[in-house]
């Protein structure tokens, strides 16, 4: 073998591990935002609605670039313009620098999916490119796993780390008001994403095709120095061609390919679906479960991530050996999906009772009730003149909790910090409650023991149904891969990516968020007296809207799923016939030429 050879393969696994971590450094990143967006609503006193403002705000800065990174990146120097990473503002005091470092995240993760696949693509065997492109799926699955680590850690912390101390903190994680130190993990993010950008700048702008021993011309012009003079004057010179080809582009038979067009309708409308629940999914541990922030997070990531890693990993190297076709593995891709979708629906039997909260979801007395903001008042509090806007729960000895201690009709408190007290709650004793002594403590009730056992239920539920649906993952994506022709891909790959972002990264949390927004029972009150974050949800109306749209979605893509294996296949069935063709006209043609 070559010397040639040597160094292009050695090149190509140091870019291969590059990329990895690349692609671990953004999905963490990006774990970890998903994962503090309940914190920066608490924050800030914001609705779950903005909040889908601010996620999609990601998509936004990755919108602004990604059609013209994929098209231009291609024909320029990829590895270095993947090498530019931008640093996002550490937390600030008013949301909006939230979002605005969320869209220069977006804008600074752009060329690294559709550039790093296309140089991928490039220099990759066919045989070979399913199993690489397994290892990147395994590092967006280590990135968010590691990213989730990271939320729970914070998440755990104060807000206001090293300047409160923590006797005079008397709220616990589990709180509603609890917000956790989110700004902490978005600083170290952002060094680690600064760190694996470092390598692509000393890698050249192609490699040899593996098999190949002929170097391409740009390797023997690659210095260690990025951006030399002949790099200049290659983008001087080819850069009226690459606009007028850009141009050409929006034009080209891509737009005209059925399967691919199809897959992009697939792409948004599954991708609606992961996104919005993906995005409120520690919320919905925390509300349906009463887990606090930081275990949920734990949970997430524990249950889900580890087995999606083992999933993209079989599924690439399951395609790597059978050598299977582009209507083989849409096949697998459909049936091994749809299983996962079937499996769904048991996520409806892993239910909790809703908590007692008096005057929200019972009365005073112990009995359900509708929520109506007169209906925290009772004849054990009427007299207290108690503020209807705070949450400052307590848990009654009854098991019942009281949005504040004044609305437990409470008279005293011993005590101080975490372990107070509140004695002489005359609402308690209204519930039928029989004690010498009806008090209650800071926060609010814990839930049933059947609670636990149904958390359990339902993260087993998920981690079944994310090995099923990671496995399809391999087999889906070669699917979109395969229906571009070579010129095609990095375009191809913008595009797709440009559609899912437009269509679904940046609605779905918006209308998730404003859909969980209408499920409050309970808003918080800001000190200038506006509504804040929502502390409490009606949690049976949440599960069925949380669980019940990504249902609809996920049913519909099935539509455009069927009609691919049908073009696929009836393809199949042409190409097979042409090579049975093919011997028969190979003799008409020999014994015409011997007459």
């Amino acid at each position: 073998r070559s010397s040639n050879s040597i160094k292009g393969n050695d090149l190509s696994s140091v870019f291969l591990l590059a990329l990895s971590l690349a692609f671990v450094g953004k999905t963490m990143s990006g774990a970890y935002m998903n994962s503090m967006y309940t914190q920066i609503e608490k924050q800030f006193n914001i609705p779950s609605s903005l909040v889908g403002i601010i996620n999609g705000s990601f998509e936004i800065g990755n919108l602004l670039l990604i059609a013209f990174v994929s098209y231009f990146g291609a024909k320029l120097h990829r590895p270095r313009i993947i090498a530019l990473e931008c640093e996002k503002e550490p937390g600030s005091l008013l949301w909006i620098f939230v979002m605005v470092g969320n869209i220069v995240r977006g804008m600074g993760e752009t060329p690294i999916m559709p550039l790093g696949i296309s140089y991928l693509e490039d220099f990759a065997k066919a045989e070979n490119s399913p199993f690489y492109l397994g290892c990147l799926h395994t590092a967006t699955v280590i990135g968010p796993f590691l990213g989730f680590l990271l939320a729970s850690f914070c998440a755990e912390l104060f807000v206001d780390l090293g300047s409160v101390d923590a006797e005079d903190i008397t709220i616990t994680a589990t709180d509603a008001r609890w917000v956790g130190a989110w700004w902490l993990g978005i600083l170290i993010c952002a060094l680690l994403n600064l760190l694996v950008g470092i390598p692509f700048w000393f890698l050249p702008k192609s490699l040899v095709k593996e098999g190949e021993t002929n170097e391409p011309e740009e390797m023997s012009k690659t210095s260690v120095v990025p951006l030399q003079e002949n790099d200049k004057n290659e983008v001087k010179q080819t850069i009226y061609e690459i606009a007028k080809g850009f141009a050409q582009g929006f034009r080209m038979a891509l737009f005209r390919n059925p399967v691919y067009m199809l897959f992009i309708c697939i792409t948004v409308l599954q991708f609606s679906a992961f996104n919005g629940m993906i995005s409120f999914m520690p919320k919905y541990l925390e509300q349906q479960f009463g887990k606090s922030a930081s275990d949920a997070i734990f949970l997430i990531g524990v249950y889900n991530l580890p087995i999606i890693c083992v999933g993209y990993f079989f599924g690439g190297l399951f395609m790597k050996k059978l050598k299977i076709n582009i209507y083989q593995a849409a096949n697998i891709a459909f049936w091994v999906s749809l299983l996962d979708y079937l499996l769904y629906f048991a996520a409806y039997w892993t239910v909790c009772d809703t908590s007692q909260v008096a005057g929200l979801t019972v009365s005073y007395e112990g009995y359900q009730v509708s929520y109506a903001e007169n209906t925290l008042l009772a004849g054990c509090n009427r007299d207290c003149d108690c503020p209807l806007k705070i949450w400052d729960p307590v848990c009654g000895n009854n098991g019942i909790t009281y949005v504040s201690p004044c609305l437990a009709g409470c008279k005293a408190s011993r005590g101080m910090g975490k372990s107070m007290v509140f004695e002489n709650c005359t609402c308690v004793a209204a519930s039928g409650f029989s004690s010498p002594n009806v008090s209650a403590i800071l926060g609010q009730c814990d839930g049933e023991e059947n609670c636990d056992k149904m958390l359990h239920y339902f993260l087993i539920l998920t981690l079944v149904c994310s090995f099923i649906f990671s496995l399809a993952a391999m087999p889906g994506y070669m699917v979109l891969i395969r229906s571009l022709k070579p010129e095609e891909k990095s375009f191809g790959v913008g595009i797709h990516g440009l559609a899912s972002r437009v269509f679904a990264g940046i609605p779905s949390p918006i209308y998730f968020g404003a859909l969980i927004d209408t499920t409050c029972l309970k808003w918080g009150a800001m000190t200038c007296g506006g509504e804040g974050a929502c502390r409490m949800y009606d949690i049976v109306t949440y599960r069925w809207l949380y669980l019940g749209l990504p249902a609809i979605l996920r049913g519909v893509s099935y539509i455009p799923s069927t009609i691919i294996l049908l073009i696929l296949k009836k393809k199949s069935k042409s190409e097979l016939q042409v090579l049975l063709n093919a011997p028969v006209e190979m003799q008409d043609k020999e014994q015409e030429a011997l007459k």
